[in-house]
């Protein structure tokens, strides 16, 4: 099971999906099936079971790999400080490419920040700036999206368009190739600089009664070229996407 494209699909559900509510106090357990491309050289798709746990309140919230606490609350405007698991890495027993086996563990890394989130008629405006908590990369991420959720009684569907910022540090860390690791791999030796990934995402939720509903969410990644030009990548995208039920109690 490739655990960090299991964890990103669970921030990317909890996110989209599972907490509508503004104010009131809510805790939602979800259960799905998960799907998902990894870009790294050798690695296999996978399919696999998906939890889910989120809460929200006025001040506090945790949606799957993170939470945070509101310095600004007000419905319309979201503004926090937030702290995150960030689960890229990599793994070179899991790849079958022998010279990927060869090269550095990636690990996942404590990122912390500011989020923030601007909902209105016109739709919803999201961004979240962080940093490498744990000195893996000592790099910075940007996401930022713009989603329009249209409501037809009880089912909701919310496309999205964004992308996501890696700083320089961050994609040497994830998709760079050292020295050391060229001399035992033969692969090239990689040094990428910063880069912007854009993408497209898709949530559906239906409520099925007042606490259970379905969901489906999906994400489709262009990678940047900084990091689609690395010798260890073998792929210009990935792709995510689950389905599942949830209960809200």
């Amino acid at each position: 099971m490739k655990k960090p494209q299991l964890c990103m699909l669970a921030a990317l559900i909890s996110g989209a999906v599972l907490l509508p509510s503004a104010y009131a106090a809510d805790v939602s357990l979800g259960l799905g099936a998960a799907g998902s491309t990894s870009v790294y050289r050798g690695v296999d798709n996978d399919v696999y079971p998906l939890p889910v746990l989120n809460y929200e309140s006025e001040n506090f919230y945790f949606r799957g790999l993170g939470g945070g606490y509101y310095l600004w609350n007000d419905g319309a405007n979201r503004l926090s400080l937030t702290a995150y698991y960030l689960p890229l890495g990599f793994k070179p027993g899991d790849s079958d490419d022998l010279r990927m086996k060869q090269l550095d563990k990636r690990r996942g890394t404590l990122m912390a920040g500011a989020a923030y989130r601007h909902i209105a008629d016109w739709g919803e405006i999201r961004t979240v700036l962080a940093g490498d908590t744990l000195d893996y990369s000592n790099g910075f991420a940007w996401d930022t999206a713009y989603l329009y959720r249209f409501s037809m009684g009880d089912l909701s569907i919310t496309p999205g368009i964004g992308a996501t910022w890696f700083s320089e540090n961050m994609n040497q860390y994830y998709y760079g190739v050292s020295a050391q690791e060229s001399a035992r791999s033969g692969f090239n030796q990689y040094s990428p600089g910063d880069g912007w990934a854009p993408y497209l995402e898709l949530s559906a939720g239906y409520q099925i009664n007042q606490s259970w509903s379905a969901w489906a969410v999906g994400r489709y990644t262009r990678l940047s070229d900084e990091m689609k030009d690395s010798p260890i990548v073998d792929s210009n995208h990935s792709i995510l996407m689950s389905a599942g039920v949830s209960y809200r109690f």
